[in-house]
């Protein structure tokens, strides 16, 4: 990697650093954050951290977290780095595999797990290293959450964002070992099927799994034109910072 740029996150709260032809953020970390329900004190630590936005964000909106990311790709974790620094947000960013983790990972416990795993199994992956390292699955996605929860607390909550149609290899992960699971659908626009979901699960619950309704990203019915056209509850998310934890209570 040898060129960069830098991309506003949260209407320009937040600047990042990313790759200009590598593997770049976007929305779904920001979504991933947003369902993460930490509160000041705790611990986070985030899988395939890459350079950042996930964690940051979540940082950004809860102060005085006790943040942690481990990346395979030095370059991402440096950028990760650099990011934490430049927005003045405590991060500490580990080089290394999330299967095999250093011992400053692998020793300790955190209150939450969010991660964003690779998208896609097969294919072609793509021609830049860093980016087919983040969309092409070589950890399976099993492995992914065997990972975080063997990092979690008893109780602890871990939260995922993926495809939809993979919904049923994340559950049948989870069986035994998580439960009180919450899927909130994420569909582009009203009508839409869902092209992600965003999963929660607490280690060692036994609450039955509840399906959310939708959440729609778009207001129009098809994109018109080039003018942003996200709904209220996605500008709440992606440009203010907002949480969607709310939406992942159980309301008696």
């Amino acid at each position: 990697m040898t060129e960069t740029r830098e991309d506003g996150f949260l209407d320009g709260r937040l600047r990042i650093v990313q790759p200009t032809r590598g593997y770049r953020a976007g929305a779904d970390a920001v979504m991933l954050a947003a369902a993460c329900p930490a509160r000041a004190g705790q611990a986070v630590l985030e899988l395939g951290c890459g350079v950042g936005v996930a964690s940051l964000c979540l940082g950004w909106r809860v102060r005085d977290l006790r943040l942690t990311g481990i990346e395979i790709q030095p370059d991402y974790a440096d950028l990760a780095r650099h990011n934490a620094a430049t927005n003045n947000i405590p991060f500490s960013v580990v080089t290394g595999d999330l299967t095999s983790p250093p011992s400053g990972v692998r020793d300790a416990s955190f209150d939450h797990v969010i991660a964003n795993p690779p998208f896609f199994q097969g294919g072609t992956a793509a021609l830049d290293p860093g980016r087919a390292i983040a969309r092409q699955e070589h950890t399976p996605l099993e492995g992914w959450i065997d990972a975080g929860l063997r990092r979690l607390l008893p109780g602890g909550t871990l939260s995922l964002i993926q495809r939809a149609d993979r919904l049923d290899s994340v559950i049948c992960a989870l069986s035994g070992r998580a439960g009180a699971i919450t899927v909130l659908p994420i569909a582009a626009r009203e009508g839409r099927e869902a092209g992600r979901i965003l999963l929660t699960a607490r280690k060692g619950g036994r609450a039955p799994l509840r399906l959310l309704a939708p959440f729609v990203m778009h207001g129009a019915a098809r994109h018109n034109t080039d003018a942003e056209d996200l709904t209220h509850a996605a500008q709440a998310v992606l440009r203010r910072g907002e949480p969607i934890t709310a939406l992942f209570t159980k309301v008696s």
